[in-house]
């Protein structure tokens, strides 16, 4: 965790996550996606941030045929409508935008590679940062659910840390990630003010884990975390949770919505941050001669041939 007397969020910052309904229409859920984009904007978000797979369903059948390449960089606009869109977005608004999630296909379709890409663009409409998913979800849950990404996707090889010029770092990872705390423990300890995760958890697990994982990953961490889901469509095959949520430093829910389409925001102070690790300061108390530090052991925050 930063140890400096800077603040780690160096003013207020309104963050907005939306819950959004996307159906089987790319340009239909781009249109969508930028409609919510400006109405989170006009209600004063700084940050705005979508859901994972915004622009297509959910689901290892729909990876491939919704999948654009993003490589080389930066696209075209045949190659990939979606990043040519979040740009867009951005700059409207000028806003810092997580897209969300997309499925990126590799450029050599003889290789068969996907990913679940995010994609993180300025308020300029540049793009900032990209975060492929690097925990695949494959779990097996006899008689309630049984779903292997690994079978159509590759996974990331990175922590992706994004700087938000004027406020501070935030860590962007997906969905599946969050189960993973030594992510989020580096990004703390790095400096980030919150953990963003674009998510889909589903009806089996959501109820279990999703609220609960959010608000240990804000507990163990002190920091803020926000969890973006889409909205449940139950004509679709796979049921997403919703419930998209922000979480403060001190593990209290501020906001979270139901299953239907909604935009939660919340606003982040750096105070609250820095009252939390003062209060309990888990910084000067850990046990390095115990246990090892992960932050101290070898990380990637670079990948080869990352989208730009």
């Amino acid at each position: 965790m930063a140890t400096t007397n800077e603040p780690v969020l160096k003013q207020p910052l309104k963050l907005a996550c939306v819950q959004l309904a996307s159906g089987a229409d790319k340009a239909a859920n781009l249109a969508h996606a930028r409609e919510k984009v400006v109405e989170a904007a006009a209600a004063g978000a700084k940050l705005v941030v979508l859901p994972e797979c915004f622009n297509s369903p959910y689901g290892c059948d729909f990876f491939p045929s919704y999948a654009e390449t993003l490589l080389p960089g930066p696209p075209s606009k045949e190659q990939s409508p979606s990043y040519h869109a979040l740009s867009a977005m951005a700059a409207e608004t000028r806003t810092f935008l997580v897209g969300g999630s997309i499925p990126e296909a590799d450029p050599d379709p003889a290789t068969n590679k996907y990913y679940n890409t995010s994609l993180i663009f300025g308020p300029d409409g540049a793009l900032l940062a990209s975060h492929r998913k690097v925990h695949l979800f494959d779990i097996d849950i006899p008689g309630q659910i049984t779903f292997r990404e690994s079978d159509v996707l590759f996974p990331g090889n990175k922590v992706t840390i994004v700087d938000l010029p004027g406020y501070g770092r935030i860590a962007v990872a997906i969905c599946y990630d969050v189960r993973f705390p030594e992510l989020a423990t580096i990004a703390a300890r790095r400096g980030c003010f919150a953990l963003v995760y674009p998510g889909a958890f589903n009806t089996t697990t959501g109820p279990l884990h999703w609220r609960l994982q959010g608000q240990a990953r804000a507990m163990d961490n002190q920091l803020y975390v926000a969890l973006c889901s889409p909205a449940r469509d139950t004509k679709q095959s796979y049921h997403a949770y919703g419930h998209t949520l922000i979480v403060d430093p001190m593990a209290q829910v501020l906001v979270e919505a139901d299953e239907t389409e909604n935009i939660v925001t919340a606003t982040l102070d750096g105070e609250k941050i820095a009252t939390t690790r003062r209060n309990i300061p888990l910084s000067t108390q850990r046990r390095f001669d115990v246990y090892p530090d992960v932050n101290a052991g070898k990380i990637s925050f670079e990948e080869p041939n990352p989208p730009k």
